[in-house]
């Protein structure tokens, strides 16, 4: 008899981290969930905290404290390890700390047995899930960055508010690097069917207001950072929809870190693209027909990823 159960181990319990286990907990996403960290404290606390709300889970979840060790039989491992951003740093100026942190946690991951997929969090998300396929030696299907699924969310969450619609209803994207230099995909943004460049010539609304949308969205996380510290609930929801599609294997289509193989002109580099996402991690890259100024935004993107990892990563 198979009693085998779906294991996912979290690595790194920050604000992120902890986040994320709280919200797969309240939707009953996997049978067992591992939490490792530096701060054994802290990640023991955690795993008492969430297992005393077990009562009120939607389905029982094994939760503990562990260690790498732990990964031999895990489905899915999730980084959100390393360093934050801080006020006035931008997702790039965390690349090389991350990177050396990333490497020496891949590593011992590895050491283990592990053969499952990796999600990557932790920014600059697309130059470290680069890092981790190089540093894990996994097919590239099977390393995942979360990508622009936050920005694309918060793009459909402020056009949903914008045109009075339920922001689930609102399909549009946000590609490119997690960062400064994405962009939208207004030429296949739309809802329920109608193109959203059509209904911006009616009266009421304004090609100013989007860009406005636009400019909200790529700035999301300065404005939430000056605030309060740091993002943390959004993307923890994010990296759950992301779980969720690889462990019931949902061929869903989500705005993930994703290794290019000649999709969108470019070859042999992670960012953010609409990928159908199941059990075996990436299955495919949706690649757009974008217009001609979209694909020079991309191309831009692009480039600038390059210039940053490099140095880092193919030196």
């Amino acid at each position: 008899m198979n009693n085998r159960v779906n294991r996912v181990v979290l690595v790194g319990t920050g604000l992120v981290g902890s986040s994320y286990a709280f919200a797969m907990v309240n939707q009953g996403v996997t049978a067992e969930l591992v939490l490792v960290d530096l701060n054994k404290e802290k990640s023991e606390g955690d795993a008492m905290d969430l297992n005393h709300g077990m009562a009120f889970a939607p389905s029982q979840t094994k939760i503990w404290f562990g260690s790498y060790a732990d990964c031999q039989d895990a489905d899915l491992v999730v980084l959100c390890a390393g360093a934050n951003q801080k006020p006035g740093e931008t997702r790039l100026d965390l690349v090389e700390k991350n990177t050396k942190i990333f490497k020496s946690i891949v590593e011992e991951i590895m050491s283990s047995g592990f053969d499952g997929i990796f999600l990557v969090a932790t920014n600059p998300v697309d130059i470290l899930s680069y890092a981790v396929w190089k540093f894990s030696g996994l097919p590239k299907e099977r390393v995942i960055g979360s990508g622009t699924i936050l920005d694309t969310a918060r793009f459909r969450f402020l056009l949903g508010d914008y045109f009075k619609v339920d922001s689930r209803n609102v399909h549009a994207y946000i590609i490119g690097e997690h960062g400064d230099t994405e962009l939208p995909v207004w030429s296949h943004a739309d809802i329920g069917g109608k193109s959203i460049a059509k209904m911006i010539n009616q009266k009421q609304y304004s090609h100013d207001d989007l860009e406005e949308i636009f400019t909200n969205v790529r700035d999301a996380a300065y404005h939430i950072i000056k605030r309060k510290g740091a993002t943390y609930y959004g993307i923890a929801m994010g990296l759950v929809r992301l779980t969720k599609a690889i462990l019931q294997d949902e061929n869903s289509i989500l705005t993930v870190s994703a290794h290019l193989n000649g999709e969108y002109g470019h070859d042999d580099i992670y960012i953010g693209v609409p990928a159908i996402v199941n059990r075996n991690g990436i299955r495919e890259i949706v690649e757009l027909s974008l217009e001609k100024e979209e694909q020079q935004k991309f191309d831009h993107s692009v480039e600038v990823l390059r210039k940053v990892m490099d140095p880092v990563l193919k030196a």
